[in-house]
């Protein structure tokens, strides 16, 4: 089989930036990106992508239209493919056995059953979402109970790791593409016309082919190992917070071992894309009987959340242990720069717990919407009152007016635009004293200290500025 005809069923943040990445390298190839969901189709034909990815409009304007398509009619697009990704959602259970950490694979299997009721010639089918172990073999499971005859199946998996913020170099530059599939003469044509596609523009030596099992584990597995780093420098912060230490000096220093490096050695307030894969893993270890092994990732969700509610815990603390009845401005909402997906994003967690002890929050985010912001904040799972807390919060659309008249800021996202901000603008509109608490650590604290600020951020005990008291109409420091 010769690719000539690519169908991707879900036109999500991996659907539509690696379909695009493809329509751009690979012009010969027809590629129509599908989705139930008519409105984000629309949206991928609009001049407002439904993503916010750099580089991401240039590629879909250029290719839109010339071999690239976005399109609800699935029907025509899995009949005339010979390459299927299925590139859907696969959410968290909410409800059920493993709620909360199993992965809830009714879009993968619904996305199957169509391609299995549509499909009327063999097709590649590549699973593209992220994923348990041994989901490959339930898609093939289905596909082979429902198959028509003289239609054939072969089932890859084809892993992304994409970065939220940075995806079209991870996608032009890729350290690595994962392709696995069944050790047979056929699966591995298969895999040889993936591999095909993708060295376009990727060197071979970078696609490194495996079986499929150890393809979907490796997926898991590096996003576990990532999510540890975070979590690890994170437990950090909180010691040398307590010590003295500077979290940042402590990170370089490790970072020059040429055995551990220096990527992902940034603690935060927490918050990471990773999670989900990481709760994934400790459904998976729980389910094969390794319930030591699933307690050991475990703890790396546990330390992540640990540094949101400690870093919140602060901010109360620091008010006066009250913020009933005070104004607190949230810069950024994003779950990091670059993106404006809200996704495991700290800055609900800070919301809520801001919210349920009676504060007042004004946001703003570049790239976040405002219906997107209130749909996180009045969602079931984070309110039982969306009234209430519609009532309490205000979206702004820009950093200036958000901060007017608040008692703190709350840094939650390290867009590089609150770096360059006004901030003695900002100190004069905001009440007194006033108060910044820098979750990224990105901002300049001591220029802040000495405009007048009270600031914290993660992992470093900074000066307080000095206090004024007024002796008889004389001001007097001390």
């Amino acid at each position: 089989m010769v690719v000539k005809k690519i169908c991707c069923v879900g036109a999500g943040y991996v659907g539509g930036p690696t379909c695009s990445v493809i329509a751009l390298k690979c012009p010969e190839i027809h590629v129509t990106v599908v989705d139930l969901s008519k409105s984000r189709i629309d949206q991928w034909n609009s001049d407002k992508l439904p993503i916010y990815e750099p580089g991401l409009d240039e590629i879909v304007k250029q290719c839109r239209g010339r071999n690239l398509f976005f399109s609800t009619d699935i029907e025509t697009a899995i009949l005339e493919a010979d390459l299927i990704f299925i590139s859907v959602n696969t959410p968290t259970k909410t409800i059920g056995n493993g709620k909360g950490r199993a992965p809830d694979l009714k879009y993968v299997e619904g996305a199957a059953r169509m391609i299995a009721e549509i499909a009327q010639s063999d097709k590649i089918v590549v699973e593209k979402s992220t994923v348990p172990v041994r989901a490959a073999e339930s898609i093939l499971k289905i596909l082979s109970a429902n198959q028509k005859p003289g239609v054939s199946y072969q089932i890859l998996s084809n892993p992304e790791f994409l970065a939220e913020g940075t995806a079209i170099n991870d996608l032009i530059n890729a350290d690595r593409v994962l392709i696995g599939g069944e050790e047979s003469p056929k699966g591995k044509a298969a895999i040889e016309e993936l591999c095909g596609i993708y060295e376009h523009w990727i060197p071979r030596e970078k696609i490194f082919t495996t079986n499929t099992w150890s393809s979907e584990l490796s997926k898991l597995a590096a996003n576990a190992m990532l999510a540890q780093r975070i979590s690890s420098i994170n437990s950090l912060s909180a010691v040398c917070e307590a010590t003295g230490a500077d979290v940042s000096e402590v990170a370089t220093a490790v970072g020059l071992d040429s055995r551990i490096g220096s990527k992902f050695l940034q603690a935060s307030i927490g918050g990471s894309c990773f999670q989900k894969d990481i709760l994934n893993l400790v459904y998976i270890c729980e389910c094969l009987n390794l319930p030591e092994v699933a307690a050991y990732w475990q703890q790396v969700v546990d330390m992540n959340e640990y540094q949101k509610s400690r870093f919140t815990a602060k901010v109360i603390q620091s008010l006066f242990n009250t913020v009933s009845g005070k104004t607190v401005t949230i810069l950024g909402f994003a779950f990091k720069k670059n993106t404006g997906d809200t996704r495991e994003t700290p800055a609900i967690h800070v919301a809520k717990t801001l919210l349920d002890e009676g504060a007042t929050l004004k946001i703003y985010d570049p790239k976040v919407e405002e219906d997107q912001i209130y749909y996180d904040l009045t969602h079931p799972a984070v309110c039982e009152s969306p009234e209430t807390v519609k009532k309490a919060i205000s979206v702004y659309h820009d950093a200036y007016s958000a901060c007017e008249n608040s008692h703190a800021i709350v840094l939650c996202t390290e867009w590089d635009e609150f770096k360059t901000l006004d901030y003695h603008k900002i100190y004069h509109v905001m009440m007194k004293p006033a108060y910044v608490f820098d979750g990224r650590k990105i901002l300049d604290h001591q220029t802040l200290i000495d405009i007048g600020f009270h600031v914290q951020t993660i992992g470093k005990t900074l000066q307080r500025p000095l206090l004024t008291r007024f002796c008889g109409g004389n001001t007097c420091m001390h």
